[in-house]
């Protein structure tokens, strides 16, 4: 048997696991991998900022479900990963990175740019181990590529310099399964569900998006039992879509028709939802939990029966268990909720006076003139609520959001990956100007790939979301401010399609306009600064603290901003 080396043996094995990219910089104990990658079928994708590399690869990992790498070199070329990676192992996409090391001899000796780096992402990854030997070489790739496909999140490898260009006989065929189980609750559980949900009187579901892949049964189960149905944000894209039941999302970002079926009912099915915000669960209702997780089990809320499966199986088990439901007195009335949350969303999606550009407009006017098939990323912070309020899920289209890790800077990256992986998709990156300008350097990337992003700036000149969380707690909002350039002009210096639009009449050709680009394409909108998110629920204290902050502006000096606020939000 021939010797191979070992960067070739792990560029091998990844991609027999489904690898098809791996992004990242080049460098020093990097360079054989690379050199292995150059002499493979895999494509590196060269970015300019690791974090920006790792956000990519769990872009494309999450919207395809196929692992995908990202590689670094060692100390700040594996570190940058970091927070990229968190992103990616909470989204549960599975993807592996490929960590290089200083020399095996060197190792513990305090080596300039040696880190420990398992002791790091073993914080944020199922798998994290080190080579210490030719020989292990597939056999911990192959476990990597194993652990992030069937646990659905991040494996890490760590390769020290001098062991990638090592050779070795690569006598044990160690590949990576990915075998597809049926997980369902006993028979006996079944029927306690199903007695628990055939005599409740409000019933309701609530979802998350563990329901992906379920959606017929879903839906089967909620016209049978004549049921309205909630969602978590993570869930839009495989709740919302042909579903006359659905009343939309609770939660922060949520809607008022959501919040009401959840908050309402007296007995709730939670069906692969893990929704943090114990405020946001009924005060005293029955909940029955479905979900393939047992240490997710009322751990977010207490639950009067838990049970592990399989959502897509053990809802196909419970339908022939329950009685077809004759009244639906509870679901005419969510569903009456419904319509007057989608007046007052059909209020909020207008221009504002004199021109004034309302960020919830330009959200629906990309809506309409979107692809049926597009892929929106949208920016921690207000343009994720917007993405998520003001575009229709059909089935075809997807969105992708920080909502777990709620990171900013996420969405011009990930949709990099996107694309690389779905070319002849439409991918739209929703950024704040805070986000984009923290990654800026990977427009570059886009120009030299020749990736085709779209990429809108809702440019409001500060970090919103955290301006408003500073109003909503009685505090003057401080240290907010970005003083940012004409990001159009910005775009066009670096070679790409650029525009900024400023007045509201302009703003329909402008969208347009920059959809049909064929290549990589920035928008920059200015948008208004003193637009809120509203919560399905508003409490006193925010109110009272809101106020608050009103009377502190005006002691400030600052009427205006208080009279823009009232404008903007109230009196428009």
């Amino acid at each position: 048997m021939s010797k191979k080396k070992v960067a070739d043996i792990i560029v091998d094995t990844l991609a027999e696991a489904g690898v098809k990219r791996c992004y990242g910089i080049v460098g020093d104990t990097l360079n054989h991998i690379t050199d292995a990658i150059r002499r493979s079928d895999m494509e590196w994708v060269h970015v300019r900022h690791e974090e920006a590399g790792a956000m990519a690869a769990g872009g494309e990992a999450y919207i395809t479900g196929q692992l995908t790498a990202c590689a670094g070199t060692c100390g700040p070329g594996s570190l940058h990963f970091i927070n990229g990676l968190f992103e990616a192992h909470r989204n549960r996409a599975p993807v592996v990175l490929i960590a290089t090391q200083v020399a095996t001899a060197e190792m513990g000796m305090e080596f300039p740019q040696e880190v420990d780096l398992e002791t790091i992402y073993k914080t944020c990854s199922h798998f994290c181990c080190t080579v210490h030997s030719a020989e292990q070489a597939r056999r911990v790739t192959a476990l990597a590529a194993q652990t992030a496909i069937n646990k659905h999140g991040v494996s890490v490898i760590i390769v020290p310099g001098d062991i990638s260009q090592q050779e070795t006989e690569d006598k044990v065929p160690f590949r990576p399964h990915a075998p597809a189980p049926r997980v369902l609750p006993s028979e006996a559980e079944l029927s306690q569900m199903a007695e628990l949900l055939n005599k409740a009187d409000k019933l309701a579901i609530y979802c998350g998006s563990g329901v992906a892949g379920a959606e017929d049964e879903l839906l089967a189960l909620s016209k049978k039992l004549k049921i309205p149905v909630a969602h978590t944000s993570r869930a839009k894209d495989f709740v919302e879509p042909n579903n006359p039941n659905n009343m939309g999302m609770t939660g922060v970002f949520g809607v008022d028709s959501g919040y009401h079926a959840v908050s309402e009912a007296d007995t709730l099915l939670l069906l692969g939802a893990d929704f943090a915000w114990r405020q946001f669960y009924p005060d005293d209702a029955t909940l029955i939990q479905v979900d393939a997780d047992p240490t997710h089990l009322g751990r977010r809320h207490p639950v009067d029966l838990g049970v592990v499966g399989h959502i897509k199986d053990t809802l196909a088990a419970l339908l022939p268990m329950v009685e077809t439901r004759e009244s639906r007195d509870f679901l005419d009335e969510c569903l009456k909720h419904k319509k007057a949350t989608e007046k007052s969303q059909a209020k909020e999606e207008h221009t504002g006076d004199d021109g004034l550009i309302h960020p919830q407009y330009l959200t629906r006017l990309i809506d309409q003139l979107a692809d049926e098939d597009a892929v929106f990323t949208a920016d921690g912070g207000s343009p994720m609520v917007w993405v998520l309020r003001h575009t229709r899920a059909n089935g075809k289209r997807r969105t992708l959001p920080s909502l777990v890790h709620g990171t900013m800077a996420n969405a011009m990256p990930s949709a990099l990956g996107i694309a690389k992986a779905l070319p002849d998709r439409q991918v739209i990156a929703l950024c704040g100007d805070g986000g984009l300008s923290m990654l800026l350097g990977d427009l570059l990337t886009a120009v030299q790939a020749s990736i085709p992003v779209k990429l809108v700036v809702y440019n409001n000149g500060s970090l919103g979301f955290v301006e408003m969380e500073q109003k909503v707690e009685g505090l003057l909002d401080s240290f907010t401010e970005l003083k940012n350039p004409d990001f159009g002009r910005l775009a066009e210096a670096v070679g790409m399609y650029g525009r900024r639009v400023t007045e509201a009449d302009e703003l329909e050709g402008a969208v347009k306009d920059w959809l049909a680009h064929p290549g990589p394409a920035l928008l920059d909108v200015s948008v208004n600064r003193m637009e809120l998110v509203m919560p399905p629920k508003v409490e006193f204290s925010q109110v009272t603290s809101t106020a608050l902050y009103g009377a502190k502006a005006v002691m400030a000096g600052r009427p205006g901003d208080v009279k823009e606020l009232l404008r903007s939000n109230f009196l428009d």
